[in-house]
């Protein structure tokens, strides 16, 4: 006698049983679809995983004779806190294309013994794409001192990149460099000195000064660093170093006031270097190339002077840095201060710094950050009576 188990089924189920919903949503799993990165901050077993930062640009020319739909374009891929940069294809492309990667970099700007806080840092990886010659991805790095006021410095840090790169893609990937640069820098002081014109700042103490806030200048030294080379343009006395192989090697020159040229070129303007405190122009400023300064016309000028250098697989990082570095401690020093962070050898360095501004990014390292957090205490533990800001950018890893 077979047994019948009987159970009472509510009127509304009378559709036959369903699957539950674990099972659907573990055949929806199974699917085939396409290849999706996930921004997912930690994995089932609570490892931490890279977040992934996915560029809007397409590098539609990055495989010959792609023909692809706008949705299986290649796209770059970046994980943050990671100098490597890859281009993934489509499902149905085999071929992975490694990418130019980011440099990674580190940065500090502290006030130190100054009234003020007159430094700037500009900091843009990836700034501009130039695909001619194979240049890749340029990225910019810039230090601006500032004198009299902050807001001249201030400005560069907002206008100066975007100058260069207007340029420079207006020379349609022609790498005349020393023009783009010149053109830059003279663009942006024409912009400074309309804006202290226009612009009333009613808690800006160079109003002190002068109505117009001609007395307000600031030093620039950019760096643009591609795959193959490192363009640096100097404009005042601001420093830019490579170490190469464990040794400095200077990538411009300080723009003085008693620098022979700088001397000549003054004096033949109709103008006068003065000592007071050490070598001045008109016995005011004490470098002779500067943005602004309009009141010391034409003995200070913007133009700024451009090196060239081909990057090398023995070179370990770039340094740039304001005169409140430079002052106390040397390129020798900088360099071997700045290697030894960066192999590790150097013991993490506290950012429990007063009136500090270190800082970094997306390609932010550690690393690097612990050299130029060490650059600014060692200039303050020198005694550095000026603002001391540092950047260094790691460039072991081909960029």
């Amino acid at each position: 006698m077979a047994e019948v188990c009987c159970g009472v089924v509510p009127e509304t189920d009378s559709s036959p049983p369903r699957e539950s919903s674990s099972r659907v949503a573990r055949r929806k799993r199974m699917e085939l679809r396409k290849l999706k990165f996930v921004d997912d901050p930690e994995t089932e077993n609570r490892i931490k995983r890279p977040k992934l930062r996915i560029y809007s640009r397409f590098c539609d020319n990055a495989v010959e004779n792609s023909n692809t739909e706008d949705e299986d374009q290649l796209r770059v891929v970046t994980t943050e806190g990671s100098p490597s940069s890859i281009i993934l294809g489509p499902l149905n492309n085999t071929l992975l294309v490694q990418s130019v990667t980011c440099p990674t970099f580190g940065f500090a700007s502290v006030c130190g013994r100054r009234r003020d806080m007159e430094d700037a840092v500009a900091i843009h990886p990836s700034f501009l794409q130039m695909e001619q010659d194979n240049c890749g991805d340029l990225h910019y790095f810039g230090v601006y001192d500032g004198h009299g006021c902050s807001h001249v410095a201030t400005k560069c840090k907002e206008r100066l990149h975007e100058l260069v790169k207007e340029e420079l893609e207006n020379n349609e990937g022609n790498e005349e460099w020393e023009h783009a640069m010149d053109r830059s820098f003279n663009r942006m002081e024409k912009e400074v000195i309309a804006w202290n014109k226009t612009v009333t700042r009613a808690t800006c103490r160079c109003e002190m000064q002068t109505p117009e806030c001609d007395a307000v200048g600031s030093t620039a030294v950019v760096a643009v660093v591609t795959p193959n080379k490192i363009i640096v343009a100097n404009c005042g006395d601001s420093r830019a170093i490579l170490c190469r192989n464990g040794k400095a090697i200077p990538l411009s020159n300080d723009q003085k006031p008693d620098r022979p040229d700088e001397l000549n070129r003054i004096q033949e303007a109709g103008g006068r270097v003065i000592y007071w405190d050490g070598p001045r122009v008109s016995g005011v400023l004490a470098m002779s190339r500067a943005i602004g300064d309009n009141y010391l016309k034409p003995y200070v000028i913007c133009e700024p002077e451009v090196t060239i250098t081909d990057r090398t697989a023995e070179d370990d990082c770039l340094i740039l840095a304001s005169d409140g570095l430079w002052d106390v401690v040397s390129n020798d020093t900088a360099c071997g201060v700045a290697g030894m962070c960066l192999k590790g050898k150097a013991p993490p360095v506290s950012s429990s710094m007063p009136e500090n501004g270190a800082g970094g990014g997306v390609n932010s390292d550690q690393c690097c950050s612990d050299a130029s957090m060490l650059l600014t205490k060692l200039a303050l533990a020198r005694r550095s009576a000026d603002n001391v800001s540092v950047v260094v950018v790691d460039l072991s890893i081909n960029t």
